[in-house]
């Protein structure tokens, strides 16, 4: 299949135009429209899936990555959901911000706008599809999608009905799987103003040494819990469990789990005998892998500090957390952990965009410039600075 992403470039560029000069009430509308959409597709979206599962096993692919790319009429419903949500939340393109009037008697202000195109290129979950399109029509953007080869058939399905319904070219698909379209996409900066790449480590980091557009970061999960001497150990299991098992194929489930050595002769069997019947499988010697599955690593540790610095030189700054009872165990835990997102007493599930209020989100990101953490809808905008005078000079 020949495609053409120079045109595809162009018609995105031109659509992102269109689509910054949408009000809010007209893009809440084409977002329910979009999520009725789907609705309405469910069984053509549902039959696509169902063959690329198919061929997905027939691949050998692993159980974690199934899950991943799997749709079920519960995953479409809680997707549809999401991009309900998400046309209930704020507007934030036109938002002003900063306003002052100088000394000069220029008055000045920050005025936030949309990105334009975004290059968003991913792996497996087929949910992103949505999401992605959904945060894009909020805040003015257009996209153009890069799914795996392993979802080509779900990817079309929901396009298709996304594109029944947003104005032309607002979501485009490069509907192929050839991987030379990637390294393409990467350069064609004189239309897309971010890449977002979604997948695992070396899709990160071919997109970040052949990108000449900027490129956010994130999505890949190394994520910790410290259960510190102090933390009430029956109240701990349900939270680790619910890390571990609650969905393990996703980026924020648990990876590795430090405990204390002063509650470790009492606590360890109480993890054991917790997650075991649920299908966890333990190490004790692999603690750089960001499993996708039901394995845990464990580690005891001497204290706060030596968890800490296991932290610091294992974790993929996504999600780290503690349990404990002492606020100054929590307090020095948060000021030195460098994470995207940290917690205190709960689930490292919780570092996602509609579990934060953002309705969704279009990457988990874990560097620092521009957006850390769940991007959401003020993560796909920029500001323009806007300034006013009586036909002022300046001196």
């Amino acid at each position: 299949m020949t495609v053409d992403l120079n045109a595809l470039g162009a018609a995105a560029k031109t659509a992102s135009r269109t689509l910054a000069q949408k009000t809010s009430a007209e893009k809440n509308t084409l977002l329910l429209a979009l999520a009725d959409a789907v609705d309405a597709n469910v069984e053509a979206i549902l039959a696509a899936n169902a063959s690329d599962l198919e061929v997905a096993k027939a691949n050998g692919t692993s159980d974690a990555l199934l899950d991943r790319l799997a749709l079920s009429e519960a995953r479409l419903v809680a997707i549809t959901g999401d991009v309900r949500a998400v046309a209930m939340l704020p507007d934030p393109v036109g938002a002003i911000f900063n306003e002052n009037v100088l000394p000069s008697g220029l008055k000045l202000h920050q005025r936030r706008v949309p990105l334009g195109v975004l290059g968003v290129i991913y792996e497996a979950r087929p949910n992103v599809t949505v999401d992605i399109a959904s945060l894009a029509l909020k805040t003015g953007n257009a996209v153009i999608l890069r799914g795996g080869s392993e979802t080509l058939r779900t990817n079309g399905a929901l396009v298709a009905a996304l594109q029944s319904v947003l104005p032309e070219n607002a979501v485009q698909l490069i509907a192929s799987p050839d991987r030379a379209l990637v390294q393409e996409l990467l350069q064609l900066h004189e239309f897309v103003d971010m890449i977002i790449p979604r997948g695992g480590a070396g899709l990160h980091d071919f997109c970040r040494k052949n990108s000449t557009i900027p490129v956010i970061i994130g999505g890949i999960g190394v994520c910790h819990l410290f259960v510190d001497e102090s933390a009430d150990l029956n109240k701990a299991i349900p939270v680790i469990a619910n890390a571990k098992c609650r969905r393990p194929s996703v980026c924020n489930s648990l990876d590795t789990l430090l405990i204390h050595e002063a509650i470790a002769a009492e606590f360890l069997p109480k993890v054991h005998a917790a997650l075991e019947p649920l299908g966890v499988r333990f190490v004790h010697d692999e603690f750089d892998t960001e499993w996708m599955s039901l394995t845990l690593g464990i580690q005891i540790v001497s204290g706060l500090d030596q968890a800490i610095a296991h932290i610091q030189k294992h974790s993929s700054q996504h999600t780290d957390g503690i349990l404990t009872q002492s606020d100054d165990n929590a307090a020095q835990f948060i000021a030195e952990v460098d994470s995207a997102a940290v917690f205190v007493n709960c689930s490292t599930g919780f570092n996602d965009g509609g579990q934060f209020g953002l309705g969704a989100e279009v990457a988990i990101s874990t560097q620092k410039l521009h957006a850390r953490g769940p991007m959401g809808l003020e993560a796909l905008t920029t500001y323009k600075w806007v300034g006013s005078g009586d036909y002022l000079l300046r001196k």
